[in-house]
């Protein structure tokens, strides 16, 4: 950071506190030493300027997170994002802001788990080997978007490499199905959303060849699990200006 509080401790604001992603990132931040929870926010608060906050965490909702993140860039302030919904075209909004504030970094991670990111990972190195793939993700009953952020990035990075590789599209016959249940596609993906009381945030992707199957999944049971992956977003956005997507980047695990 550019500037620290007394004792070289970066100041953090947390905007969708009230939630409970965001109730853990505010307890996370708190038991951190080298940090400082200098604001709150939940839905209808007046961000003003941040209780003086270096970086903020966004976990709001789609509808309200490109505001949020516009908010903190216009002062400087680096953001580490955690919401969904951030297409090509806010992506591409974002980026033209950012050209006033070229020290400015933002993070948009999908997830924040290692877990998580390693799976997409591995599923993108797999994708090149097997002629069929399919994502599945499963989700507690609140979540309000659909597929997950996770799911979507991880079907972009899997036909990315198909595409590299010289893969066609997914072998599927279906000519008929008016109810959608064969999922939705992105990038030319079938992703599954489920969501069932009593799950957090669950993931898994179906590659198959003939005569195999690989199939790569991981398990959030506690949203403690994303904590970890929050703390570096944090500890690592302002070495990283502009508009970087997915916390591989920070990790050593990107392109």
């Amino acid at each position: 950071m550019s500037e620290t509080t007394q004792g070289g401790t970066t100041r953090v604001a947390v905007v969708g506190a009230n939630g409970r992603m965001g109730q853990q990132a505010c307890r996370a931040v708190e038991a951190a030493d080298d940090l400082e929870l200098v604001g709150s926010y939940g839905r209808g608060d007046e961000l003003g300027d941040l209780g003086g906050a270096q970086v903020v965490v966004d976990l709001t909702v789609p509808d309200s997170s490109p505001g949020v993140v516009a908010h903190c860039v216009e002062r400087d302030v680096h953001v580490v994002v955690g919401t969904t919904g951030w297409d090509d075209a806010r992506l591409a909004a974002l980026r033209q802001q950012l050209a006033d504030h070229p020290q400015v970094g933002v993070l948009i991670a999908p997830n924040f788990a290692i877990g998580a990111i390693l799976m997409m990972r591995f599923a993108a190195q797999a994708a090149r080997f097997f002629e069929s793939v399919e994502v599945v993700e499963l989700h507690h009953p609140a979540k309000v978007d659909a597929p997950s952020g996770t799911a979507a990035r991880t079907a972009r990075m899997i036909g990315e490499a198909r595409r590299d590789a010289g893969l066609g599209e997914v072998p599927d016959a279906t000519t008929h199905d008016p109810d959608g249940a064969r999922g939705a596609r992105v990038d030319g993906i079938p992703v599954h959303s489920v969501r069932l009381r009593g799950l957090v945030a669950h993931q898994e992707v179906l590659l198959g060849g003939p005569g195999e199957l690989l199939t790569i999944r991981h398990d959030s049971f506690d949203r403690e699990s994303f904590m970890p992956g929050v703390l570096a977003g944090v500890r690592a956005v302002a070495d990283h200006p502009g508009v970087t997507v997915g916390l591989e980047h920070y990790l050593g695990l990107g392109d």
